[in-house]
């Protein structure tokens, strides 16, 4: 799973979980773990920025981040990337390795290029977070987007839907193990621009990168960051801030802890499946 060639011609670095095609007016990141889901790796994380970073001069003016396969993503791999520090539960540790993943998000918001997410099939958990620091997103309406079935944090992934749902939106997808939204409702609340069927996704984000790219480069640059500074007096980078630290707190707690016992004992399908119907879930927790 190779990165394509630049089309000014400078070989884009290659990938171990994402490829780069381009397109006559985008260039995309393609999640392309589709085995996994395209679950968020450390290593999917690291190749997104990678690509991000060497598509800041190379590619086309707009980019373009979608998934491979049957849906966007599943979210964070939780064999990978959900748990605390192998040493235990150290919430300074935690702290910087939640604000990690944040710190790869705002890559996306700080990108000079435009950036459209398009989202077909699932987009789950820490994956609504990628979208949420799109410039963008276009939403199949069949589409499945929300939190995690599993509910291991203190309310990492919904408070980044708030600058664009509100408050009492991001509160009932935190609230709710599991809960999720179509996406035709995400485009209603705001959190997608448009829903349109399934099979439109990737052509309606490439005719408005067609559009878009219509701009000079550097006037495109500058709205954007003019939109970002008026974006940012609702504090955006603050809440990637404080979401990192009040996960850390929480997964040191005695509850949590106890639940990642549970987790390890029962398995994710079965505690899924315990969220999902109510049946079987541990007392007291």
């Amino acid at each position: 799973m190779a990165g394509n060639p630049s089309r000014q011609g400078n070989p884009v670095t290659e990938f171990d979980t994402i490829t780069v095609e381009h397109a006559d007016h985008i260039s995309w990141i393609v999640l392309d773990r589709p085995q996994a889901a395209n679950s968020l790796s450390h290593a999917l994380l690291q190749d997104l920025s990678a690509a991000l970073r060497a598509l800041r001069t190379e590619g086309a003016k707009v980019l373009g981040i979608r998934g491979a396969g049957k849906g966007f993503s599943s979210g964070y791999d939780l064999r990978d990337v959900a748990y605390a520090d192998a040493s235990g539960n150290h919430p300074v540790k935690d702290r910087e390795r939640l604000q990690g993943y944040m710190d790869h998000y705002l890559e996306i918001w700080d990108h000079p290029k435009p950036i459209i997410a398009a989202v077909h099939g699932y987009c789950i958990g820490g994956a609504t977070q990628l979208c949420t620091f799109a410039d963008l997103t276009i939403v199949a309406e069949d589409a499945s987007v929300g939190e995690s079935v599993v509910p291991i944090g203190g309310g990492f992934v919904a408070p980044t839907w708030a600058p664009l749902v509100g408050a009492r939106r991001a509160k009932e997808m935190t609230f709710l193990p599991g809960h999720r939204i179509d996406g035709r409702t995400a485009a209603e609340w705001g959190w997608a621009n448009y829903a349109v069927p399934a099979g439109e996704v990737v052509r309606t984000a490439e005719s408005y990168a067609e559009r878009i790219g219509r701009m000079p480069a550097d006037a495109l640059r500058i709205k954007k960051l003019a939109a970002n500074r008026a974006a940012e007096s609702g504090n955006p980078r603050e809440i990637a801030a404080f979401v990192a630290e009040l996960n850390a707190m929480v997964h040191a707690t005695p509850g949590i802890t106890a639940l990642r016992s549970w987790l390890a004992d029962v398995g994710l399908k079965a505690a899924a499946h315990a969220y999902a119907t109510g049946e079987g879930l541990p007392e007291g927790l």
